[in-house]
């Protein structure tokens, strides 16, 4: 389990080589420094294993998500074994600074998966996602194309929530991964919503313009998904709301062909 002293441990031993990381993957209680980031000035190990006790990790960002797919390789076969299976998952930071993991929710057999960023700060408190006010927003997105939270399945690339609803960082995209396509292997939806362009790369592996992709179905392994602007940048962009009103139309249009 991860633990502030663990987490000196590791930025000890750090910077015992001279070098100043950003993040890492697991922190054992002998860490080894494994490079991802080098931050431009080093900043002393006591310091930074507080940042991160305190929810204030630097927003660094990587070069990018990784681009090779793996199919998930875990022993579960519905969603409850799979919510039990990871409820004490600690594979990044986030394991250590989370208050709750948010797993998903809805209809298990769900034929619409729509799958968001990860959580807020509402959600970390309750567990559930979309539970704020771009939760409030999703809701009346879905009830305006005919669809109730009940009938679909939401979930998040990540499970937890970065600290300050930074971005989530490649390695806690890819720990998370797995958890991901277990879902999707388990709900087998016949459609997916990707909210947002973490989303919609988390799943690719690919890097996109929203301008390139927004409206536009991709094959997700045989599964078609839409990709549109996450709720919450409609409430910063009150402007987007019409191009996600074209989307969601679009979605909606596709599901009844394809759920008959």
């Amino acid at each position: 389990m991860l633990n502030k002293e663990q987490i000196l441990n590791y930025f000890e031993a750090i910077n015992s080589t001279g070098s100043t990381l950003l993040y890492f993957d697991n922190v054992p209680a002998n860490a080894e420094p494994k490079p991802h980031i080098s931050l431009a000035k080093p900043i002393p190990p006591q310091i930074l294993a507080e940042k991160i006790i305190e929810n204030k990790i630097i927003n660094e960002e990587p070069e990018h998500i990784k681009t090779e797919f793996k199919s998930p390789n875990l022993p579960y076969k519905t969603l409850d074994e799979l919510r039990n299976g990871i409820a004490n998952c600690k594979q990044c930071i986030l394991g250590a600074t989370r208050n709750k993991l948010v797993f998903g929710e809805g209809n298990p057999n769900a034929d619409l998966m729509v799958i968001g960023e990860a959580p807020g700060a509402d959600e970390d408190e309750q567990g559930m996602p979309f539970v704020g006010r771009a939760g409030k927003l999703l809701t009346d997105i879905l009830k305006a194309i005919n669809f109730e939270r009940s009938d679909i399945y939401i979930a998040n690339i990540c499970k937890c929530r970065p600290p300050s609803n930074r971005k989530p960082m490649a390695n806690e995209i890819t720990c998370c991964e797995p958890y991901l396509h277990k879902q999707i292997e388990i709900i087998q939806p016949k459609i997916m919503l990707a909210l947002g362009l973490t989303a919609a790369e988390a799943l690719f592996h690919q890097q996109f313009k929203m301008g390139d992709i927004r409206g536009k179905f991709l094959n997700f392994n045989g599964i078609q998904t839409m990709i549109t602007y996450h709720p919450a940048a409609l409430l910063r962009n009150p402007n987007w709301k019409r191009p996600v009103w074209e989307d969601v139309q679009e979605l909606r249009k596709m599901y009844d062909e394809l759920v008959k």
